[in-house]
């Protein structure tokens, strides 16, 4: 919350499981492309918000699975936790919010009676959710017939129908659209309102977040049945909802060029990185850039040309340093011709490589110092450091980009290869 001093450009407030995350995408393109786009031109002065159905045991599980940013907030089992930072510190206020007409064991006893609920795996009953599967079929009959037993049994409940089969119980005041209005509440007592909030869902459980006034939404082009009916029934007329034609990440982005958010390419879209067409230095753009050719070179998509080599090293102090995670240091133009050597040769495999939370901080009037995780994908093994780079605009344009002038590398706790001579920079 506190890591911007000011209001946010803008916020994006995406469900994950095929809002986000495409699980039918095995290439991860969709994702990556918004990861690029975001950690280019908003990370610095956005906040990303990821809402989901899932248990804080299953959003990190997720989290080892796919190539997904670290966001600044975290809403997780349908609203009813509030996480932030790297550290997922609890909103205890909202708990204590949550824990008013509360009681999960009156949910527990009256749930036992119907046969045609299955309880859902452990990990996914929280303090404020009991979670169920049920048969499309049935949904409707026994959500009715479930809300009068509660009701009067004096708990003040809400019971969520989505993707077709599961049933989640949580407090009235609790839900997606909810912790999302007490998250607004919070900035505009803090004279932080964001200019811009996105929300961007795929079934049932996100249509509260379309509710809350003033936002811009996103239907991505695969949403369920169940948010379609219930956007014909209550928001058909709202010019600021749309259905996108895009699925999942790729519909994300396509919202934020339809509403003029800011912008839309994706530095994935681009094909000559070269071309950037910058009117000012941009540091967080030159490292998406940087590593998105480092991507490119070993994949083979670009050509082997001693010219690329060439431009690398013109963009690169001469007697800079790179220090690479092991401990090990070269020159920069040393760690350039390392990575000669390795055009190709991921050509054909799965490799990815994606920097995340990449926040520039301008130390001097031609230098930014620059921190971010880069991670890599390589086949199955993922592999992170914490990085630290020093950028220089002395003595060049901004067509010429900036310089490197040193790169300091560590491994990322429990994310370092066996090997650490597969690591080139």
């Amino acid at each position: 919350m506190n890591r911007l001093a000011s209001s946010a450009r803008l916020m994006i407030v995406s469900d994950l499981d095929l809002t986000m995350v495409d699980h039918h995408d095995s290439e991860n393109l969709s994702l990556l492309r918004f990861n690029a786009l975001w950690e280019a031109n908003y990370r610095h002065d956005s906040l990303l918000v990821f809402s989901t159905g899932r248990s804080p045991t299953l959003y990190k599980q997720l989290r080892k699975e796919k190539p997904m940013l670290t966001p600044d907030i975290t809403i997780m089992s349908v609203g009813t936790e509030i996480t932030y930072g790297n550290s997922m510190v609890p909103d205890d206020g909202w708990v204590e919010f949550l824990n008013q007409k509360w009681d999960k064991n009156i949910v527990v006893e009256e749930t036992r009676k119907f046969s045609e609920l299955t309880l859902q795996s452990e990990t996914e009953q929280r303090p404020h959710k009991v979670s169920f599967y049920v048969q499309k079929d049935k949904a409707q009959e026994v959500m009715k017939a479930l809300s009068e037993r509660l009701e009067k049994r004096g708990l003040d409940a809400k019971i969520i129908y989505s993707g077709g089969m599961d049933l989640d119980i949580l407090p009235q005041g609790a839900g997606k659209g909810k912790a999302l209005a007490y998250l607004l509440e919070k900035f505009k007592t803090e004279d932080k309102l964001p200019h811009n909030t996105l929300v961007c869902g795929d079934s049932g459980n996100d249509a509260e977040l379309f509710s809350i006034p003033d936002v811009y939404g996103v239907m991505v082009s695969n949403a369920q049945e169940e948010l379609l009916q219930w956007h014909t029934a209550n928001a058909k007329d709202n010019p600021k909802i749309i259905h996108a034609s895009e699925r999942c990440a790729a519909g994300i982005i396509q919202a934020i060029g339809h509403f003029g958010l800011g912008p839309n390419t994706s530095p994935r879209d681009v094909t000559d990185l070269s071309d950037s067409k910058l009117e000012n230095f941009d540091p967080a753009y030159e490292v998406v850039k940087y590593y998105l050719f480092f991507e490119r070179w070993r994949r083979a998509e670009v050509e082997n040309s001693e010219l690329f080599v060439a431009n690398l090293k013109a963009v690169s102090y001469p007697s800079g340093v790179f220090v690479h995670p092991s401990g090990v240091e070269q020159s920069l133009h040393e760690c350039i011709d390392s990575l000669r050597r390795c055009y190709g040769d991921k050509q054909g495999k799965q490799f990815r490589v994606w920097v995340d939370q990449v926040l520039p901080e301008q130390i001097c009037s031609d230098a930014w110092l620059v921190r971010f995780k880069k991670w890599e994908l390589s086949g199955e093994e993922w592999q992170c450091c914490m990085t630290t780079a020093l950028l220089s605009s002395k003595d060049v344009s901004v067509v010429e980009g900036l310089t490197w002038v040193h790169v300091h590398q560590t491994w990322l706790n429990g994310a370092g290869p066996i090997d650490h001579t597969t690591w080139v920079c």
